[in-house]
């Protein structure tokens, strides 16, 4: 396996693990929930453009291309882009927020975000980004 192949498998396999961490988080943390499942949606993202031989340095530039190179370009409708922002701006909210957190309702609206685009991520190439990591890379636990 090559350098490349290993480290895209590593970012798949901590979207799809980062986004179990949100739906268990969920009942006891709203911010960490929305946070998880900004992640996994960053994670899934990064793994799809590493595949591509495009990497960012900063979480604007994954924006950015999330709409440059998928959505304005058909490969990603518009709704998935507006995901990933929103999923942004509410891990800003988790994260910074002194006086504002996400509720509940908004962390599980992100983690529906989170999974809508880890499908997109798996359907563009389902032998790379299988959506049980875990069984895939023989893991327990």
């Amino acid at each position: 396996m090559s350098m490349d192949r290993e480290y895209i498998d590593s970012l798949w396999q901590r979207a799809v693990f980062t986004l179990g961490s949100a739906k268990i988080n969920l009942i006891r943390d709203s911010d960490l929930a929305a946070n998880r499942a900004y992640y996994a949606a960053f994670y899934a993202v990064s793994a799809l453009f590493a595949g591509e031989n495009r990497f960012f340095k900063k979480h604007s530039g994954v924006r950015s291309a999330v709409y440059a190179e998928l959505v304005h370009t058909g490969r990603w409708k518009k709704e998935l882009g507006d995901d990933y922002r929103n999923l942004m701006e509410l891990r800003e909210v988790a994260d910074y927020g002194v006086l504002q957190h996400a509720t509940k309702e908004e962390a599980q609206e992100a983690i529906d975000r989170s999974e809508r685009i880890l499908i997109a991520v798996h359907e563009a190439q389902p032998d790379i980004f299988p959506l049980d990591a875990q069984a895939e890379h023989g893991k327990s636990g």
